[in-house]
C-alpha cells in the first residue's frame, strides 16, 4: 500500500511511520525544512518529499506524486499556549492545510485520509458532562482549539460534497518516548534524568498537580489512527483516549519512583494556571465498535520509556 503522511517527523508521525513500515507500506513523507527538525529513519521504504500546507500548488504536485491509496494527515501548529501569539498563522495552517490536503485528495484518486485534530476543541468541562464523547458540544476558548474545529468540520464537508472517505481522530493528551517539551511528562522526565546523570540538582519545580487528565501511550495512538484508516467510517470523527482521568501529582509520583533517585518537589506559583479545568476524560467506545481498537500499553511502561529516552537524549548531548 502507498501512504502520504504530514507530520512524519513530529511525536506521534514518528511512531506512525514506525508502524507503517512494519507493515511493509510504501511511506510518501512530506517535509517541510522550516519546522521538520527531526529527521526521518533510513529505510528503503520511505521517501521524503519536499513541501508545505500553505503551497496547494506544491502540496497537490507531492500527492499526486505518492498516488496514495491512504493519506495521514498530521501536521499543524501543535500548541495551544502558541496560538495566541499568533492566531491568524494557527489558523491557516491548522485549517487551511487541512482544506489544502483534502481538495488534493479530491482532486488525486479520492484516497482514504484521517485527518487528526485535538481534544481540545472540548474547551472547559464540568464533572457532570464527563466522560466526553464525539456528542460532546465543542466549545474551543483558544485559538488552536477553534483551528482544529474547523478543521474537523472539514472532513464533514468533504465527505459530504465529494464522498472523499475521511474520518477525523480527536486524540487526548499522548505520552512515551520522542516528546518534545513544552508538555508535562517531558517536562519532568528531562529533569528527573537529569538528576539522575548528575546533571541537576535533586529539585523539581512544578505548578499545579491537581488537574486530572487523560493520557494514552502514543504507540497506542499511532495504533488508533493506523486502525481509522482501515476501518473507521468516512465523515465520521473518533475520541482517541484511555477512558480514564489521571492526576499530574499521579504522573510524578510514578515518574520519580521509577527515576528511583530521591527528589525535592518545589511548587512554583509563577507556574500555575488558575483556569485549569479539575479533570478531563474521555470514552473510547466509538473507536472500540468500529476498528476493535483499544489502549493496550501500561501508563508504568509510557513513563519508564520517556525517562530512557530523555536519558538517552542527555548522553548523547554530552557524548
Amino acid at each position: 500500500m502507498r501512504v502520504f503522511i504530514t507530520g512524519a517527523t513530529g511525536f506521534a508521525g514518528s511512531h506512525l511511520v514506525d508502524l507503517l513500515i512494519a507493515a511493509g507500506h510504501q511511506v510518501f513523507a512530506l517535509v517541510h525544512e522550516a519546522t521538520s527538525h527531526q529527521g526521518l529513519p533510513s529505510h528503503e521504504l520511505i521517501q521524503a518529499v519536499a513541501g508545505d500546507l500553505m503551497d496547494p500548488v506544491g502540496l497537490a504536485a507531492a500527492i499526486a506524486h505518492a498516488q496514495p491509496d491512504v493519506i495521514y494527515h498530521l501536521a499543524g501548529q501543535a500548541y495551544p499556549a502558541r496560538s495566541w501569539l499568533d492566531p491568524a498563522q494557527t489558523m491557516a495552517i491548522n485549517a487551511g492545510g487541512t482544506a489544502n490536503i483534502l481538495r488534493a485528495a479530491v482532486e488525486f484518486g479520492r484516497p482514504r485520509v484521517v485527518v487528526v485534530t485535538s481534544a481540545e476543541i472540548y474547551g472547559p468541562i464540568s464533572a457532570a458532562d464527563l466522560p466526553l464523547t464525539e456528542l460532546t458540544v465543542p466549545y474551543p476558548r483558544h485559538p488552536y482549539g477553534i483551528s482544529k474545529l474547523a478543521a474537523g468540520e472539514l472532513t464533514r464537508v468533504y465527505w459530504e460534497r465529494y464522498g472523499l472517505p475521511v474520518m477525523e481522530a480527536r486524540p487526548f493528551n499522548h505520552i512515551g518516548p520522542r516528546q518534545a517539551p513544552g508538555f508535562v511528562v517531558p517536562d519532568f522526565a528531562s529533569q528527573l534524568a537529569a538528576i539522575r546523570l548528575g546533571r541537576q540538582a535533586p529539585i523539581i519545580n512544578v505548578g499545579n498537580l491537581q488537574p486530572e487528565r487523560d493520557f494514552t501511550d502514543v504507540r497506542d495512538v499511532a495504533a488508533a489512527y493506523f486502525r481509522l484508516a482501515e476501518a473507521g467510517r468516512p465523515g465520521q470523527a473518533y475520541l482517541i483516549c484511555s477512558g480514564r482521568a489521571v492526576s499530574v501529582r499521579h504522573l510524578l509520583d510514578l515518574l520519580i519512583e521509577l527515576n528511583g533517585v530521591p527528589v525535592e518537589v518545589r511548587t512554583d506559583q509563577a507556574r500555575i494556571n488558575p483556569n485549569d479545568t479539575p479533570c478531563l476524560y474521555g470514552s473510547y467506545r466509538k473507536i472500540a465498535t468500529d476498528t476493535g481498537w483499544q489502549p493496550r500499553i501500561a501508563l508504568e511502561q509510557s513513563l519508564a520509556d520517556a525517562l530512557a529516552d530523555w536519558e538517552d537524549r542527555l548522553l548523547q548531548a554530552h557524548a
